[in-house]
């Protein structure tokens, strides 16, 4: 079920590229175009095989009329014709004369094996070239060209010549076959032409979505200028996006040092206040209750100033490494802990990476971490899996763990399962807003260690 939905996303992916598009609808309308041409050319090659046919046909009853003669109101005809095809019984070539009523009156001895059933009508149109059908269903084409003046004697007569038409089928059938080849062969050279050109099109797109690339993995500050005329407002003002970005977040983190500097003295100053006032008896509530606002004051400070620096930036996407960093930070937690002698099992890939910044994955990690380590008895277990469109980052420990109906309370800033060990109970509540910030999910389930699991799972 898995493979199906990630086989739909990537068709769904591939349907989204405007080059796609354009090759698929070009493809549509060259095919429309080469199905509609189809019949227009075997219908202009019909036309002109019917053309031919004519003129063969006519000229063969003219050959008819130069021989034929009237002698004392008679139609006589020679023996042998001129046109040695009206007088071979295996020519398909046919003649016949018909008299003003109709009645047939000779006929060429290659036709008398020819059951054709024809009534011509003497009627002074001149000529006509049609089709007929014989009793047997065999189509013919036929020229009816009527005479009324022969050698100089008054007649009436229709001269009509017939050829079958399947002589002429075999032909239009191997022309439409050789026509449905040629254009097929025209479609794909036309189709690669298409591609070519679409290809070619799209360079510049190409090239501006490798600079995209390099602008994401901050590898260039800027997009370049070298882009078609059409493309350059877009460029300009993802430019100035990007140099507003820039000169926001340097903003952004000179006012939050500004903040931490200029709260750091006064803090520092009252709780001296507040240890001073602690020495006198009678003071001792006041002060531990100023204390504990100034802890407080220090918990949402650290906490809003972390939050705020480890935010996703807008365009610039950063992809690290996670082994070096988990690998460090493993060390130092073994320090921190040797007392519990921490076995931690990192199953990650050597070179596998996340699309998070520096700072944050080092936040993340290590705030996940550390609660691990404090928590477990003596293993912790961090694990990533890579999927289609991002991955899994599991981090376990065989600790305690956490009620269900405690978890919802881990996540919220400030609150702390574990009141023995000191601590601001921020660290959870940086976590979720660091994934969040990245678009992803974080959940709290059971780990088969016997202890707490935390499952981040981050999109590409």
């Amino acid at each position: 079920m898995r493979k199906a939905r990630v086989i739909v996303r990537k068709v769904r992916i591939r349907l989204t590229s405007l080059r796609l598009r354009l090759m698929l609808a070009s493809a549509a309308l060259a095919m429309l175009f080469m199905l509609l041409l189809m019949p227009v050319l075997q219908g202009v090659f019909l036309m002109a095989l019917e053309e031919t046919v004519e003129k063969r046909l006519a000229s063969d009853a003219a050959a008819l009329i130069s021989a034929a003669r009237i002698q004392e109101g008679q139609l006589h005809m020679p023996d042998k014709m001129p046109d040695e095809e009206f007088d071979n019984l295996d020519s398909h070539l046919l003649g016949f004369i018909f008299d003003r009523e109709g009645r047939l009156i000779w006929r060429s001895r290659s036709s008398l094996d020819e059951l054709v059933n024809y009534k011509p009508r003497y009627d002074g149109r001149g000529h006509e070239f049609v089709r007929i059908r014989d009793e047997s269903g065999q189509e013919y084409f036929v020229y009816d060209i009527e005479v009324d003046l022969l050698r100089g004697n008054e007649t009436a007569l229709s001269i009509v010549t017939m050829q079958p038409t399947r002589e002429y089928q075999g032909l239009f059938d191997g022309f439409a076959w050789q026509l449905r080849l040629w254009l097929g062969i025209a479609l794909l050279v036309l189709l690669g032409l298409l591609w070519f050109g679409l290809t070619w099109g799209f360079r510049s797109l190409r090239g501006l979505s490798d600079e995209l690339d390099g602008v994401e993995s901050g590898t260039r500050q800027r997009l370049s200028d070298d882009h078609p005329r059409e493309l350059l407002r877009l460029t300009n003002s993802l430019n100035r996006l990007l140099d507003s970005e820039r000169r926001q977040r340097e903003r952004y983190r000179d006012s939050l040092e500004d903040l931490a500097h200029s709260l750091k003295t006064p803090l520092s100053v009252l709780q001296g206040i507040g240890e001073t006032l602690s020495v006198q008896p009678e003071n001792r509530e006041q002060a531990q209750l100023m204390q504990a606002q100034i802890e407080r004051m220090s918990q949402q400070v650290g906490y809003q100033l972390q939050r705020a620096s480890l935010r996703r930036s807008g365009l610039v996407r950063h992809r690290e490494r996670v082994w070096p960093l988990l690998d460090g930070l493993c060390r130092s937690l073994d320090k921190v802990y040797r007392d519990k002698r921490v076995e931690a099992m990192l199953e990650v890939p050597e070179h596998s990476q996340i699309s998070m910044e520096r700072g944050a994955l080092m936040e993340l990690l290590g705030n996940l971490l550390e609660n691990a380590y404090r928590l477990c008895l003596h293993r912790v277990r961090v694990s990533l899996q890579p999927l289609p469109d991002g991955c899994l980052l599991t981090i376990e420990d065989d600790g305690p763990g956490v009620p269900h109906d405690q978890r919802s309370r881990v996540l919220q800033r400030g609150e702390r399962l574990d009141a023995q060990n000191p601590g601001q109970g921020i660290g959870l509540a940086v976590v979720e807003d660091i994934v969040e910030s990245y678009e992803g999910e974080l959940s709290l389930e059971d780990s088969e260690l016997g202890g707490a699991c935390f499952k981040v799972r981050l999109y590409d």
